[in-house]
C-alpha cells in the first residue's frame, strides 16, 4: 500500500514546494511514556521554535481559505503545549522530532486505514467523524476509502485511526514545505526511524517520498 499513497495534483497546485515523506512501521511495541520517551520530550521542549517553517504553513493554511489562528497547523499548536505532552511512547517519539524540526507529523494506526492514504482537495460531502465535522469545499485533507482521515492539512486526525498503546502497524505522514529542505526531511525521517527502533528492536520501516516530481 505504500507505493499507493497520493498527493492530488489539485494540492500540489496550492504549493508546488510541498512533499510528504511517508513511513510505514510494522511490528511496534507501544506502551505508557517512560523516563526514555520523557527524557525525549524535554530536550525538544527546550529547542528554539523555528518560526520561519511553521509561517510557511500559516501561508499554506491560508491559500485554501483556512484561518490559522483558529485552525492552527499541528507543529505551531504543539509548539505552543510546551513543555510537551505525555501521550504513549510512539507518539512521544514523533512528537519529538516534529517539534525538533518544526515539522507536521501524523502517526496514525494503519491497521484502521480502509485503503491508501490521499492528500486531496475535499468535495464537502465526504464521510467525517461527527467530532471532527464536515469538511469545507476545497479545503485540504487526508483521506482513506472510508473517509476523511485527517481536515485541514494537518490540523485534527479523526479518532478512528489514532495511535493507541495497543497499536502495533502504524503509518507516519512528514510533511515538508519551503524553507525546510529535501535533505532535513529525510534526516527527520531517519531520526523518527532510529527512536522507534529504540523502542521496538525488531520493528520494520519502509518509506516513500511523495512530492509533485513523484
Amino acid at each position: 500500500m505504500l507505493d499507493e499513497i497520493q498527493v492530488d495534483d489539485a494540492v500540489l497546485a496550492l504549493r508546488p514546494d510541498f512533499a510528504v515523506l511517508v513511513m510505514f512501521a510494522h511490528g511496534l511495541r507501544n506502551g505508557p511514556t517512560d523516563d526514555r520517551t520523557r527524557a525525549w520530550l524535554a530536550e525538544a521542549s527546550a529547542a528554539e521554535v523555528q518560526t520561519d517553517k511553521i509561517d510557511a504553513w500559516k501561508d499554506a493554511y491560508r491559500a485554501f481559505g483556512a484561518k490559522p489562528q483558529r485552525t492552527r497547523p499541528s507543529v505551531d499548536a504543539l509548539t505552543r503545549r510546551m513543555p510537551l505532552p505525555e501521550i504513549n511512547r510512539v507518539v512521544d517519539a514523533y512528537n519529538t522530532i516534529s517539534v525538533k524540526h518544526a515539522l507536521p507529523i501524523g502517526g496514525e494506526d494503519l491497521d484502521h486505514y480502509a485503503g491508501p492514504a490521499r492528500l486531496v482537495r475535499a468535495t464537502g460531502d465526504e464521510a467525517s467523524e461527527e467530532a471532527l465535522g464536515q469538511p469545507e469545499p476545497g479545503e485540504v485533507i487526508w483521506r482513506d476509502d472510508a473517509g476523511v482521515t485527517c481536515r485541514r492539512w494537518n490540523w485534527r486526525q479523526v479518532a478512528r485511526t489514532r495511535l493507541t498503546e495497543e497499536t502495533t502497524n502504524a503509518i507516519f505522514l512528514l510533511e515538508r514545505l519551503e524553507p525546510m529542505s529535501m535533505e532535513e526531511l529525510q534526516q527527520a525521517g531517519k531520526e523518527l526511524a532510529d527512536l522507534l527502533s529504540e523502542l521496538s528492536p525488531e520493528v520494520r520501516i519502509t518509506s516513500r517520498i511523495v512530492s509533485g516530481g513523484k
